[in-house]
């Protein structure tokens, strides 16, 4: 007989299908439905059924892939070392006995395989995306199977995971010589050599080289949005409202260039709106929950904050009414 696992994984599939096949009739229901109505009504129904799917298409888009990125050959020995105590677990694994006695044992084993491509890939990583839902499964499944087809089922299944994480540590000891190498630098690795401004670097460099990547762009913000007040005078505004004031193409307290034709304040407004735009969309999100991603990303909004910074130091400070 199937144990209450495989019967779950078997009665799971057998629902996907009803719920497609369920799909499929009511759409065919519903263009007969249609069909009775008035032309403009018919028009109407459509659109709305169209513009349903794609909002529910926008709102079911998986989030980017991220690549996980190791900043040291240590951070990938420990991540091998993971990978490693899960191989030797299924490798000692007893399959018949925890198959016949339904101990939990196979449930645990993939439990911690999934968890920890997860911890150390990353949830949004390829690695995870491709191997975060593993089964210790390799085969056929149907209503029926005797022990000994289980058993096989499971122990089959139970190879191809150890090898899937033969392949992912040896995808890390090629991503090791690469750091060694030099062939592939972690952003840390050169960001001492990045010449940011001195108020972008003192408030950010700490929490990114301490693992905190997005701590440090949010500091970073913060630290250019209170060398703005300082240059400008205006400490009665903050955020959005602050940039439009200062950086405004009429009349603003700091100026990019002399204003005196349509290609400077054409300048001056572009500024304004790439620093209303790290107000927006890195600033105040930091405040409340700063999505994170990759090293990389994170050092690129720092470089271009460190931009805006040399920008303001460079800017004309002008008297307003």
């Amino acid at each position: 007989m199937l144990s209450r696992r495989h019967a779950s994984i078997l009665h799971t599939k057998l629902e996907i299908r009803k719920s497609k096949l369920a799909a499929v009739v009511a759409h065919q229901y519903s263009i007969r439905a249609l069909s009775r109505l008035q032309p403009e009504w018919v028009d109407w129904a459509v659109e709305i059924s169209k513009n349903a799917r794609q909002s529910m298409v926008k709102r079911n888009e998986p989030p980017p892939l991220e690549p996980r990125e190791f900043r040291s050959p240590e951070e990938i020995d420990s991540a091998v070392i993971k990978l490693a105590r899960r191989i030797q677990e299924l490798e000692r694994l007893d399959v018949k006995g925890a198959t016949l006695n339904q101990t939990g044992a196979v449930e645990v084993a993939i439990s911690n395989v999934r968890e920890t491509i997860r911890e150390v890939f990353g949830s949004n990583s390829p690695e995870f995306k491709e191997y975060g839902h593993l089964e210790l499964w390799e085969g056929s499944m149907y209503m029926g199977m005797n022990d000994s087809e289980i058993i096989g089922g499971v122990d089959r299944g139970r190879r191809q995971v150890i090898g899937i994480l033969n392949g992912l540590v040896d995808r890390l000891k090629e991503k090791r010589e690469d750091l060694e190498t030099g062939t592939t630098p972690a952003p840390s690795t050169y960001f001492d050599r990045l010449n940011l401004h001195p108020r972008v670097r003192e408030v950010s460099r700490d929490l990114f080289m301490d693992g905190h990547p997005w701590e440090a762009v949010f500091a970073a913000s913060k630290a250019l949005i209170n060398y703005i007040k300082e240059r400008s005078g205006r400490d009665d505004l903050d955020g959005a409202p602050l940039v439009r004031a200062v950086f405004s193409r009429n009349n603003p307290a700091l100026a990019f260039n002399d204003l005196a034709n349509q290609t400077d304040l054409d300048e001056q407004e572009g500024m304004m709106h790439l620093f209303e735009g790290v107000v927006l969309a890195i600033r105040n999100p930091g405040g409340h929950s700063f999505p994170e991603g990759p090293e990389q990303r994170a050092i690129e909004y720092i470089s271009l904050i460190s931009l805006l910074a040399y920008r303001v130091q460079e800017s004309k400070r002008r008297r307003t009414p």
